[in-house]
């Protein structure tokens, strides 16, 4: 005959406070005695949450109504770019601002950004190469033509400047940074002829090989074939 097995129930100190409401009240007496010897403290705390919350709010409004009034002040200074007036695209016409009123009064802004890109290619244009460095090496974009330039550019300033090794740097990452059929094989040509200035001779000769091998309907392909074999002429000596 079987016999039938008692099953113990395990027991829930959660049951307890359940169904004893003196137990109930008794832990809200502790919270309660918890909350006025510490209201200070939770108050500090609430009221700094409050502070971080309306702080972080308001630099995003700000922000946002600064990137809007330098946006309508980067317009007129483009338009002075785009004509050749790099004066007025620099310094402003005494009305509107120029690329460096912007970047003075709009830091951290997407225009101040982008004026970054245009002041240092205006020092660029002449030859003030060690501020447009200062300029362009603040620029970054998410755009992979505009910031691939912007790598070439800062290549072309410090070749200027004798800093052969930082100029192959930057060319190496405008060369890489996405391939383009029109601008990749300029970038790999000015990478060529810093590898050959820093007489890395070999590197260069790769260099032109790759024009040829990947770009040969560019502008640059004859050009290639021409110093590559120059290079590779010197290289036997």
């Amino acid at each position: 005959m079987a016999t039938k097995r008692s099953k113990t129930k395990h027991h829930d100190p959660a049951n307890d406070l359940l169904e004893d409401p003196s137990m109930i009240a008794e832990r809200l007496g502790r919270g309660e005695e918890f909350v006025k010897k510490n209201s200070k403290i939770l108050g500090g705390i609430l009221g700094a949450g409050i502070l971080v919350i309306a702080v972080i709010l308001y630099f995003q409004i700000n922000n946002q109504n600064q990137n809007e009034n330098a946006q309508e002040d980067m317009f007129q200074a483009v338009y002075f770019y785009e004509q050749d007036s790099v004066e007025f695209a620099l310094n402003g016409d005494g009305i509107n601002s120029g690329f460096l009123q912007i970047v003075d009064e709009y830091k951290g802004t997407d225009a101040a950004n982008l004026a970054h890109f245009y002041i240092g290619s205006i020092y660029m244009s002449e030859m003030n190469f060690t501020d447009a460095l200062t300029h362009l090496e603040q620029f970054s974009s998410d755009d992979y033509l505009v910031q691939a330039k912007a790598y070439s550019l800062i290549g072309d300033a410090n070749l200027e400047l004798g800093n052969t090794q930082e100029a192959i740097s930057y060319y190496e990452r405008a060369a890489e940074y996405q391939d383009d059929k029109y601008f990749t094989p300029k970038y790999l040509s000015k990478l060529a002829i810093a590898y050959e200035e820093a007489g890395q001779l070999e590197d260069a000769i790769e260099v032109y090989q790759r024009i040829e091998d990947e770009f040969f309907e560019s502008y640059e392909f004859a050009g290639a074939r021409k110093h590559k074999a120059r290079l590779e002429g010197l290289a036997s000596n």
